[in-house]
């Protein structure tokens, strides 16, 4: 049975207060083997993590605050009006670096502490060193979530408990073999402990019995269900994101090379047909070609067709596109279907295709490819697999 009990009596704490002597003297039923979930707030106090503001409301609040984010700010996530979605220095993305201005007064705020692990540490190491209780920590703050609403707690510190209970390789009732399942148990226990604590009760310590996970040594601590950033598939916002692939396309360099992989042509034509779509003088006449800006993209399905094409190509090139214009087409139109291929570029890049515009011979293409009448190539584009492909 797992039972989830409030710490009362624990009033206000100050930079310099013992929390093991406050908490063993609101809680003497503490027990051996319990965890502990604390909240931040008062570990930053007790460690005098507080920055002082204006208490009035206005422009030099707003202006101290921002310092403050500011300071605790690794990197910017997301960022929509005032809200700054921010990866603080611990690694935690959280909304204003976690911040907060409630539970204090109006002229201070309270900063995250330091290194919540080593907070965990050290209150575990005097309750059993003073107090003779073998407990585990678990430090917690209160955190929104992408693709749902409320807020929870999670664990950012942690001592003597595992934070993860990683079930891969164990076989489930049905004989299937698990893969991906790691049990974040430290953000369980923080979120039960909040369910006994709340924003107004002044409680800010649960105690959670029945658990039995806690170790004799302190363990990795929260810092580690932070997820690398080669691992993180969604670390910036949506906005930033597209501000970012802007960005990024606009000094798209040509491959050199390409991984030696086939291509879905597929994700050719959908590039095809959405540079076709910003064009209004486009009129696709087939999946394999598409007329714009005067010019015509043909994507070149004929098997014996790519395969000589490909001499002309870096190594790896899997599919191609030549860039023709009729054979009169003036200085202008030729701009435009310069300014077309690098959009073509872009969307392929957005579909993890690496590219490189080919400066081949016109007579060589020409020869190897069927063009239609009165067409002449500007040259091709080869796509391939990126050949060093990044998460």
């Amino acid at each position: 049975m797992l039972e989830v009990r409030p710490v009362t009596g624990i009033g206000e704490v100050t930079p310099g207060t013992d929390l093991a002597d406050l908490i063993t003297t609101a809680a003497p039923w503490l027990e051996d083997g319990d965890v502990l979930v604390v909240t931040s707030k008062i570990v930053s106090k007790s460690e005098g993590r507080l920055v002082e503001v204006p208490a009035e409301d206005g422009p030099e609040r707003d202006a101290a605050r921002d310092v403050a984010i500011a300071a605790e700010t690794a990197r910017v996530v997301a960022r929509r009006g005032p809200t700054r979605i921010v990866q603080t220095h611990h690694g935690l993305v959280m909304a204003a670096a976690g911040i907060d201005a409630s539970n204090v007064e109006r002229s201070r705020l309270v900063l995250l502490p330091v290194d919540p692990d080593a907070s965990a540490r050290a209150l575990r190491a005097a309750l059993r060193e003073r107090h003779g209780r073998q407990v585990g920590v678990v430090i917690t703050d209160t955190m929104g979530r992408p693709w749902r609403l409320g807020l929870t707690d999670v664990a950012i510190g942690a001592a003597g408990v595992l934070p993860v209970r990683d079930y891969r390789g164990d076989v489930d009732p049905y004989g299937n073999e698990l893969h991906v399942t790691e049990v974040a148990d430290i953000d369980e226990l923080a979120g039960a402990g909040e369910l006994v604590k709340g924003k107004f009760d002044q409680v800010p310590i649960a105690v959670i019995r029945g658990y039995g996970g806690v170790t004799d040594d302190d363990g990795p601590g929260a810092r580690a269900l932070v997820r690398d950033a080669e691992m993180d598939m969604f670390s910036l916002g949506t906005a930033e994101a597209r501000a970012l692939g802007r960005s990024e396309v606009a000094t798209l360099a040509d491959a050199t090379e390409f991984a030696h992989a086939p291509v879905d042509p597929d994700l050719v034509a959908a590039a095809l047909e959405a540079v076709s779509a910003r064009s209004e003088r486009s009129e696709p006449r087939s999946r394999e070609q598409v007329d714009t800006v005067g010019a015509a993209f043909t994507h070149v399905t004929d098997a014996g067709v790519r395969d000589k094409l490909r001499d002309l190509a870096p190594s790896g090139t899997a599919e191609l596109v030549v860039v023709h214009v009729p054979a009169d087409a003036d200085r202008w139109t030729v701009a435009e279907v310069g300014a077309t291929v690098h959009r073509l570029r872009a969307a392929l890049a957005s579909a993890d295709l690496s590219s490189a515009w080919v400066r081949a011979d016109a007579a060589t293409i020409t020869d190897l490819a069927t063009l239609p009448a009165g067409h002449e190539p500007l040259g091709l584009l080869a796509i391939g697999a990126p050949a060093k492909r990044q998460m």
